[in-house]
């Protein structure tokens, strides 16, 4: 009876304790703006912690108040400097676990490295290697003995949940050995699209690339407006061709055996950039999931204006926005960029007026909310199909 009775007691206890936090893992405070919505929107506070860079830059972190049997929210967005950020993340991580923290989850709007998620030649699928880190984080003595032990034994979940939002490729959540919640911003966008952009019905979405066309027709069909694909690259001048940088490798005799014969893979040639599409007299939206270097971005501006577009605008979930972006814009064709907060980037606001920003706190905290209450997800998904 009595063992009874501790039993009932401690279950008790643990109810009580169970909650969720809230915490921020970046050390500037520009990127603490979108953690701070999301808390607002969920009615709690954003839980105590300080995070810094010492004079040799190395991470710390400090965590102000008890964590015990909870369930923990990291949100984390990756400013320019990606690698500090992410660990940043992995120290918070495993700072919480040794708290005895019940649940971490990271809450990643932009997902670091997702453009390297494929094989090319000698590289590597670094994108595979941050699932695997953020997968272990907080369990060294566990990969100790996994390393002693050579199996998979002892392998205990660091993170055990990541939300993120627009994969650069959705087959990345297969890098992970935990759910992945890949969360979207096309509505926001469409609606952005729909109140703020003049007679958008005479609007075309355009994809800037071949392998931007299943975004951009989701965008077409949803609007119910025009496809355009762009085809093609920039061909560069004779002044860049003189330089050496084109010239053929020094050949060398890498013949196989003297009696086999493969058949030579020809070199691919992109033509000149061409417009699938009648643009003229329309206004000409690009749609794209990252707008990091803006070359590309300007250069089909230039082709649209050609082609007749009067009006171009870019929409893309994540403004990383880097190097001279925001002058390079400013002095292009292109008339509104359009991004979300994602990333933060309010010093590029300040250099280009033509930067506009959609917040997606709203879908970010909903989503906190439901995996908290044990609720579905499937609402955030209505309408979502594989394209998507």
């Amino acid at each position: 009876m009595i063992r009874f009775r501790i039993l009932f007691f401690s279950a008790r206890m643990n109810v009580a304790k169970s909650g969720y936090r809230v915490f921020s893992a970046n050390s500037t405070a520009a990127c603490t703006e979108l953690a701070k919505k999301i808390t607002e929107r969920l009615g709690v506070e954003l839980g105590k912690s300080v995070v810094y860079q010492e004079s040799n830059r190395e991470t710390r972190v400090d965590v102000k108040e008890s964590v015990r049997g909870q369930t923990i929210f990291i949100i984390q967005t990756i400013p320019r400097d990606v690698n500090t950020a992410i660990m940043e993340l992995l120290v918070m991580a495993y700072a919480l676990k040794t708290s005895c923290a019940k649940n971490i989850i990271g809450v990643i709007p932009y997902f670091p490295y997702s453009k390297q998620c494929k094989m090319r030649k000698r590289g590597s699928i670094v994108c595979k290697l941050l699932a695997s880190m953020l997968a272990k984080a907080g369990n060294s003595l566990l990969l100790f003995l996994q390393s002693l032990f050579s199996s998979s034994l002892f392998l205990l979940p660091g993170l055990t949940h990541i939300i993120t939002m627009d994969l650069h490729q959705k087959e990345i959540q297969g890098f992970f050995s935990f759910p992945v919640d890949n969360l979207r911003a096309s509505p926001f966008l469409l609606q952005y699209i729909q109140e703020e952009v003049p007679d958008y019905r005479n609007a075309i979405i355009v994809a800037k690339s071949p392998s931007a066309a299943k975004r951009a027709q989701s965008y077409a069909e949803r609007l119910r407006l025009g496809l355009a694909v762009m085809h093609g690259e920039a061909q560069c001048s004779e002044s860049d061709m003189a330089d050496g940088r084109h010239s053929p490798p020094c050949v060398r005799n890498t013949s196989g055996h003297p009696g086999l014969e493969l058949p030579l893979m020809m070199a691919k040639e992109k033509p000149p950039i061409t417009v699938v599409g009648d643009v003229g007299g329309r206004i000409a939206i690009i749609v794209d999931d990252i707008i990091d270097d803006v070359e590309d971005f300007v250069a089909a501006a230039e082709i649209l204006k050609e082609r007749g577009a009067y009006k171009i605008y870019i929409m893309a979930t994540h403004g990383l926005l880097s190097a001279d972006a925001p002058r390079l814009i400013e002095e292009s064709a292109i008339d509104e960029v359009v991004v979300t907060n994602t990333v933060p980037h309010e010093v590029q606001k300040l250099q280009c007026p033509k930067i506009k920003t959609v917040d997606v706190s709203m879908i970010l905290a909903e989503a906190i909310r439901r995996i908290h209450n044990g609720e579905s997800m499937a609402y955030l998904f209505r309408n979502i199909t594989v394209d998507d």
